[in-house]
């Protein structure tokens, strides 16, 4: 304390903090941090046991690469400004983060030996699971062949299966029991992987191996092996529209009904381009079917979907309940599962019917 009571030298303070004291004295220039106390004969600085917190959050965002403006922002600007500026850069460090790993990734693809393998473990149920409820939204159309495909990525402590015909997209997420070897991606036949996941349902644990190239995946468990085919092409950059999307205002309107009760809404309404949801009082309107819903309390909403798109959709959930996400601007609605975070499904409204 150095004899000023209840205050801590700059070297002390900073040691607590985990800040050099030179840095101490940069913040305290730039009126970022200035100490509680200067010593008026010395110019030595202290700082009180209530600063630390500031302090804390300070390194923690200056470690995470923000510039001082943005820092200053966070800490001291309204709470949405602050959520604006921590999202934007969240932003730019995946695309770095991306583009670091892209230029990696070829750099050892040209080296001697060729690129290392990949290898994870997944449930097999878990497995089977994620290839049904993602199969639905790949593409049908023959010009664009590269949408009848399943994208499986794997990076780090997560494995994604992406799927989408442009009008929806699935994406379930899986956390492998081990991975091993570079991140990376490959493209695979939506119709071979549903048949890898029927032969992987009854595994208690499916060993994937991704290799160089073309080279196929292989999938071992219980003893067995199977070899699919990897397709090329370049897929869409799903991960612009999803963050694209989380920069936007959290949707207006949020609905949670039975999911069992809107697939015989859905059905009912035939055979039609489009369906009008109409969103009530704890209620769901689906065409001239009234649903019991939890509604939010944003008031009443009209929005058009083609049936032959949601239903898809709500039926790859689980469990008894679906919960509709829908902005009030035409942009995707969210179809998640109550029973399963890591299962989210979009879908593209369309123009409601004449009347």
């Amino acid at each position: 304390m150095d004899g000023t009571p209840g205050l801590m030298s700059i070297s002390a303070f900073g040691r607590l903090v985990g800040l050099a004291p030179s840095a101490l004295r940069f913040y305290d220039d730039c009126r970022v941090l200035p100490p509680a106390r200067v010593d008026g004969v010395t110019g030595y600085r202290y700082y009180s046991a209530a600063q630390q917190p500031r302090a804390a959050l300070l390194r923690d965002l200056r470690e995470a690469g923000l510039a001082l403006p943005d820092v200053v922002t966070v800490l001291d600007g309204p709470a949405a400004g602050a959520r604006e500026v921590l999202e934007r850069h969240r932003r730019a460090v995946r695309e770095s983060g991306r583009a670091a790993e892209t230029a990696i990734r070829a750099v050892l693809d040209a080296l001697p030996g060729g690129p290392d393998r990949t290898e994870f473990t997944l449930g097999g149920a878990e497995l089977a699971g994620a290839v049904r409820q993602v199969a639905p939204a790949v593409g049908t159309d023959p010009e664009h062949p590269v949408l009848g495909r399943v994208l499986v990525e794997f990076e780090e402590d997560e494995v994604r299966f992406v799927a989408t015909d442009r009008h929806r997209l699935s994406l379930r997420v899986l956390r492998p029991s081990a991975l091993t070897g570079p991140p990376g991606q490959v493209l695979i036949e939506a119709d071979l992987l549903v048949r890898l996941g029927a032969w992987a349902v009854r595994a208690a644990e499916v060993t994937l191996t991704v290799g160089p190239g073309a080279s196929p995946l292989v999938a071992r468990a219980r003893g067995e092996r199977r070899e699919v085919a990897v397709a090329g092409g370049t897929y869409p950059a799903y991960r612009r529209m999803l963050d694209a999307l989380a920069a936007l205002p959290a949707p207006t309107h949020r609905v949670v009904v039975d999911r069992t009760a809107l697939l015989g809404a859905l059905a009912a309404a035939g055979d039609v381009p489009a369906v009008v949801l109409e969103l009530g009082p704890d209620v769901l309107r689906v065409a001239d079917v009234a649903l019991p819903a939890l509604c939010g309390e944003e008031g009443p909403l009209r929005v058009g979907f083609d049936p032959a798109v949601l239903a898809p959709a709500v039926e790859s959930g689980v469990g008894p309940d679906v919960l509709l996400e829908i902005p009030s601007a035409p942009r995707p609605t969210l179809v998640r599962s109550a029973d399963q975070g890591s299962f989210t499904t979009l879908v593209m409204p369309v123009a409601l019917p004449r009347a």
